[in-house]
């Protein structure tokens, strides 16, 4: 009698957000080719494609029009409206991943991951903080592609994103980069229980990045 192969294992999926500036992509980017079987759901959004970005590698660049129409479809298991742009992740693409037992990277914000909690319960969701106010702007304007209104308006609008770091399951302090990268693998191992969003410690810095955003 022919033994039956046990069923395949259906991948774990772990969202990630962060505000503006916090380090979040450069983080999810050293992670996966640390951790070279992970998957990363790429995105649809409607902004406008940077210099160094191509399509179908950081996001699938899509028009409004197109945009609304994939929406109306319920092609996206979420999407979201971050300043005046869209951004949304393919349904389909991220069930066949996990499907075929791939552990997969979400890189969204907390609007999306907030919906993607709700549509899959099982997630896991981590959130990443800059060390202080100071080190998020210096990022932002490091990065040298936005202009110095969208910087001012990305931290007005950071304490508002940094507010909902409690929803997540896990907080990342990108204060040192290779070890928050080692805070997400141990996450992705299963071993991050000391780094919970509700760990003690935490509280003080969340209210020292949130001040001011009521």
């Amino acid at each position: 009698m022919t033994q039956q192969a046990p069923p395949a294992r259906r991948g774990r999926l772990f969202v990630i957000s962060a505000p503006s500036g916090a380090g979040k992509t450069s983080l999810v980017k050293a992670l996966l080719r640390r951790n070279p079987a992970l998957r990363l759901s790429i995105s649809h959004t409607t902004r406008r494609q940077r210099p160094t970005e191509e399509p179908g590698r950081e996001y699938y660049f899509v028009s409004v029009a197109e945009f609304r129409a994939l929406a109306e479809r319920g092609a996206f298991l979420e999407s979201a409206q971050v300043f005046d742009n869209y951004y949304g992740t393919g349904r389909e693409t991220v069930e066949r991943l996990l499907a075929a037992g791939s552990d997969v990277i979400l890189e969204i914000d907390w609007q999306g991951a907030r919906q993607v909690r709700a549509a899959m319960p099982e997630c896991s969701s981590v959130f990443i903080l800059p060390p202080s106010r100071a080190a998020l702007e210096e990022r932002l304007r490091n990065r040298q592609t936005d202009s110095a209104e969208v910087i001012a308006r990305r931290l007005r609008d950071a304490a508002g994103d940094m507010s909902h770091a409690g929803e997540f399951d896990y907080v990342v302090v990108n204060e040192d980069f290779d070890r928050a990268v080692a805070d997400l693998e141990r996450i992705v191992a299963g071993r991050g229980e000391d780094l919970a969003a509700s760990r003690a410690g935490l509280a003080p810095l969340i209210q020292a990045l949130t001040r001011g955003s009521a």
